[in-house]
């Protein structure tokens, strides 16, 4: 049936979709105004970001292979994979759990697993110092069976969870609540057992998620400096992450720190842009 041959009512309702699912087309003034808004934020986005690129790149290959520039890298990559394994570990389980509202006070639970994106670094250093340190809650019932974790690479580890698992559990919960409850039903009507369908259903259908949650986590934890530098203190080999060797070697050698700087800044693009591209899939 052609467009002329439809009844009106039909055909306005068509149009008035189209019409909705089209954006506002700005012109003159306003997008002459929105425009300017958007180069001035980009400009001081993206020139601080040229600029490490620019000083950085005649010194980087020989700063990037300094002894005290390897071993943070090393470290900061085996303490973030390791942060990044326990996140999704435990992150998994209670994202579902929240996502399936099954324990009781979940808006509750939510919102505190959420609290460490907004606090401050040095308040969530300071409170891990405060749980963990040798006379703190925790910490000083551990020291009592000589376990000391302040000041050391499993304080690293614990700091990068801390400010990282949230964005993990984030978007696996967004992901886990678009999986179709009545498809877990079906296969568990089929003889499924709850761990088959969790692991055979939920987990291939919000992949998309826990991987783009993942990334972003680790990421995260990559450049963690705030809560690490008061709770795991800045020793080279031990503690001294990347982001931390920017801050010491900015003082020493500026060369090493903009080398650091410039690695960091390619992950995190690298990481934004498989994000999106996973992102997507999930929409």
């Amino acid at each position: 049936m052609i467009a002329s041959q439809m009844p009106p009512a039909l055909t306005d309702a068509r149009d008035t979709r189209k019409r909705a699912s089209r954006p506002t087309d700005l012109r003159g003034g306003p997008k002459l105004l929105f425009l300017c808004a958007l180069a001035i934020l980009l400009l001081l986005v993206a020139l601080p970001l040229v600029a490490i690129a620019v000083r950085s790149a005649p010194t980087f290959r020989d700063a990037i292979t300094l002894p005290d520039v390897t071993t943070a890298i090393e470290l900061t990559l085996f303490t973030s994979l390791l942060s990044l394994g326990i996140i999704v570990l435990l992150g998994t389980p209670a994202a579902w759990l929240i996502a399936r509202r099954q324990v009781r006070s979940w808006k509750v639970i939510d919102a505190v697993l959420d609290l460490p994106v907004v606090l401050p670094p040095s308040v969530a250093g300071i409170g891990l110092l405060m749980a963990f340190g040798r006379t703190g809650l925790v910490g000083s019932i551990l020291n009592q069976f000589g376990i000391q974790l302040a000041f050391t690479t499993a304080a690293v580890v614990i700091a990068q969870v801390f400010v990282a698992a949230p964005l993990y559990i984030r978007a696996a919960v967004i992901g886990l609540r678009r999986v179709d409850e009545d498809m877990e039903s079906v296969a568990m009507v089929e003889g499924a057992s709850t761990w088959q369908v969790f692991r055979f259903v939920t987990l291939p259908i919000s992949a998309a998620a826990l991987v783009t949650g993942g990334v972003l986590a680790w990421a995260r934890a990559l450049g963690e400096f705030g809560a690490t530098i008061l709770f795991a203190g800045n020793l080279v080999g031990r503690t001294q992450t990347m982001a931390l060797a920017i801050y010491i070697e900015f003082q020493n050698n500026t060369d090493a720190a903009l080398a650091l700087a410039l690695l960091l800044v390619l992950t995190s693009l690298i990481v934004l842009i498989a994000t999106r591209y996973m992102q997507r899939d999930v929409s």
